[in-house]
């Protein structure tokens, strides 16, 4: 079966044709027996790959408030895939599906009731496509996976589950990223709009595009090899705590690795990272470029087989 993967991103957009276990990187929509989407954010009720239906499109409609900056551009592509490829069936694979084994330990947010349980508030996690794939070339019982790219997060597997992450209800939670500020105090956040320092539509704007290592290295897109020392330094700081954390969670870790961008490339970056956890004792290091289309593929050949 030959599977066109849709990949949009909040800037971009990437086509594969995957036969088998390869893949093609294409420029348009061709011919093919079926298509894979990725989807970002799959909320409380999309935790499994699903054949796209009009329940799902509401779903997906009704989560974008969520998370605008990817929901929306896979809304978009989905809908022109679908036009170019009306005969064949279009499957939709989550990101947050990978992170459904989080316990509620970690996924719960100490808030009111009514935010839980009415309004779905809750730690939802993400990159579960490409820590689905991490998880399935390093097969170690305690596994760290540190996601470094445009978005950035570091995740505890244990024996192939998620058991903790540093992203949570949205993409903007954990470790600083290219644009994204990653956590921030909400008091802070509450101050801005208390105060009219800034509006929501603002507040959003900033912390989604003009902050993280853009805004700590003087504006520009957020790459690491134009970051300031300041940037790197606290980039650095950042994600090798949240590796001390994801240790903990996992109860070790026998393997650290390396995705993404600048998981992959950064090799300066990394190695800082590494050194300041050494404290945790013995572990390997691998890196493991990411192949999200390989696992969507492969998703989407198991919901039609099951059907």
């Amino acid at each position: 079966m030959e599977v066109l993967v849709v990949n949009a991103g909040s800037t971009s957009l990437k086509l594969h044709l995957v036969r088998g276990e390869t893949s093609e990187a294409v420029d348009d929509f061709v011919p093919a027996d079926a298509v894979g989407h990725r989807v970002v954010h799959g909320g409380p009720r999309l935790t499994e790959p699903r054949l796209v239906d009009v329940a799902v499109v509401r779903e997906l409609d009704r989560l974008e408030a969520v998370a605008p900056l990817h929901n929306r551009p896979a809304l978009r592509a989905l809908f022109r895939a679908q036009e170019a490829l009306p005969g064949v069936p279009h499957i939709a694979v989550f990101d947050t599906a990978f992170h459904r084994t989080l316990p509620p330990a970690a996924s719960t947010y100490a808030v009111p009731e009514r935010w839980r349980e009415e309004w779905d508030v809750r730690r939802y996690g993400f990159h579960g496509i490409n820590l689905q794939w991490v998880a399935s070339q390093v097969r170690v019982p305690r596994l760290v996976v540190c996601h470094l790219g445009g978005g950035c997060s570091v995740t505890a597997v244990r024996e192939g589950r998620s058991v903790d992450t540093t992203m949570g209800f949205s993409p903007l939670e954990g470790v600083p990223m290219a644009t994204r500020s990653g956590s921030v105090d909400p008091g802070a956040l509450l101050y801005l709009l208390r105060e009219g320092k800034l509006d929501p539509a603002e507040l959003e704007r900033e912390l989604e595009h003009e902050s993280g290592l853009a805004a700590l290295s003087g504006g520009g897109s957020g790459d690491v090899r134009e970051a300031s020392p300041l940037a790197l330094d606290v980039f650095v700081h950042r994600v090798a705590a949240a590796v001390g954390a994801m240790a903990a969670a996992c109860g070790g870790v026998d393997v650290l690795a390396f995705s993404g961008g600048i998981g992959e490339h950064a090799g300066e970056v990394r190695e800082r990272i590494v050194e300041r956890v050494r404290f945790l004792g013995e572990f390997r290091v691998e890196v493991v470029p990411a192949r999200e289309e390989l696992v969507i593929a492969a998703e989407t050949r198991r919901v039609l087989a099951a059907r």
